[in-house]
């Protein structure tokens, strides 16, 4: 008892550790499972007959059926299980209506093959009358497609009303014959007795009756026959046509004209009708009881209990989620602080850097300047010494030339253009040293930027 009682508690989808703790709520838990499981069984029988018919193949609509019963067990499981009792009324009609309009749609599912094996007889005496229509209409149908065999029976009919009609005049000629030659008088005959001269033209008349009756017959059997084998072979082709639409017709049988034929029957019978009515109503209610159950019965222990697992599961998920948020938090700041110090070392390294950049590069600017400053002075002293020999040598000309006084002269405007030579000397050097001093300050505030 014990082994079924679980497996019922199993099937009501019902916590089985929490409703051992209810000894209360036992009872109640089974009745749900047994109504679940007996659900999944109905489901499990009419799929498996609905799958029958389509396939006609046992052991496939078995399997079919199996699966088909497991998933209707599933979700039945799964409805009535999902149903929890809060305390508040509204709140739980709201849950259960959804619910509610599945198992309905269930119902009708589950319920339809079970009707058409229980109307299985009336069914089929409506889809063999079905298949008489159809042969008719098949029939029908073949026939306006074939003309030709009404054209040759037409055709048949004249060629034997010719036969017909060269009889009768042959019999006509053949009575006047005999009328003429035993002298019965007539408006056809002379009345005188004997084979005479109207006799013998009597039966001049009456042979070339026969003749032309024997050629006719002749000439007409032959297309007779000819028309006759014609229309047999569209016979035989028009009656191959049919069986192979036969077939299709004998096939009619199916679930979807089952259903058709069910349709039919509640119309035509108010009993059929009522029964079909009363057959979806009892799986309706079969379907919507644990629902139901759950909903009108008050709140027990076990759903106190299932709230306080429940809210226990949900604080230590809380507590959880907030132990990993903290964990992330202590994670996330201790990566900033090691972030900012390789920020810190990278930006004292790079200004050690520039700082020793910068005195290399004034450094070197220096050395620059004085090399330069030595290179322009020598120069510049190459320059006044070309300068001072060659006013010595136009001095000495000029002596020569003019004399004393003219010689005075020239060396008063030498020592001039000494002096001036001088001042120049001495811009220079000024200027060299300004754009020297200038150099630095620019070298040495470019790395700083």
């Amino acid at each position: 008892m014990k082994f079924f009682r679980n497996f019922f508690w199993f099937c009501s989808g019902a916590h089985t550790q929490l409703l051992k703790r209810c000894p209360t709520e036992s009872n109640k838990y089974a009745g749900i499972g047994g109504t679940v499981l007996f659900t999944g069984v109905f489901a499990t029988i009419s799929s498996a007959y609905a799958l029958y018919t389509v396939f006609r193949v046992e052991w496939i609509a078995l399997a079919f059926g199996l699966v088909w019963g497991s998933m209707i067990f599933n979700l039945d499981r799964f409805i009535v299980s999902s149903m929890k009792k809060r305390n508040n009324f509204f709140r739980e009609i709201s849950m259960a209506i959804p619910r509610l309009m599945l198992a309905v749609l269930l119902a009708f599912v589950i319920s339809k093959p079970l009707e058409l094996k229980i109307f299985e007889r009336e069914i089929m005496r409506v889809i063999d009358e079905k298949r008489t229509q159809q042969i008719s209409q098949t029939k029908e149908a073949i026939a306006d497609n074939y003309p030709e065999i009404e054209e040759l029976q037409g055709q048949i009919a004249e060629l034997r009303q010719e036969i017909r009609e060269k009889e009768v005049f042959r019999n006509q000629k053949q009575e006047e014959y005999d009328l003429e030659r035993f002298g019965v008088a007539s408006a056809a005959t002379s009345g005188i007795p004997g084979i005479g001269r109207n006799a013998r033209i009597k039966e001049q008349q009456l042979n070339d009756a026969q003749r032309d009756l024997e050629a006719t017959r002749d000439r007409n059997l032959v297309q007779i026959e000819h028309f006759s084998q014609r229309i047999m072979d569209l016979y035989q082709v028009r009656e191959q046509e049919f069986e192979n639409q036969r077939v299709t017709i004998d096939r009619y049988d199916g679930f979807a004209a089952r259903i058709d034929a069910l349709g039919v029957l509640t119309r035509e019978s108010r009993a059929i009708y009522l029964a079909n009515l009363f057959i979806i109503l009892l799986f309706i209610a079969v379907e919507t009881a644990p629902i139901l159950v759950k909903l009108i019965s008050p709140r027990g222990p076990y759903d106190d209990l299932l709230e306080q697992h429940e809210h226990v599961f949900a604080k230590n998920k809380l507590r959880q989620i907030t132990k990993l948020e903290q964990e992330t938090y202590e994670s996330l700041h201790l990566l900033e602080e090691k972030s900012k110090n390789v920020i810190r070392k990278e930006l004292d390294v790079n200004r050690t850097t520039v700082r020793e950049m910068t005195d290399a590069e004034i450094e070197i600017a220096r050395k620059t300047i004085e090399q330069w400053k030595k290179l322009e002075l020598e120069k510049i002293s190459s320059a006044l010494e070309e300068k001072i020999e060659n006013s010595g040598k136009s001095e000495e000309k000029g002596s020569n030339e003019n004399g004393s006084e003219t010689s005075d002269k020239e060396a008063i405007s030498g020592n001039a253009a000494d002096s001036s030579n001088g001042n120049e000397r001495e811009e220079a050097s000024a200027e060299i040293t300004n754009e020297a001093e200038s150099e630095p300050i620019e070298s040495e505030t470019s790395p700083k930027t």
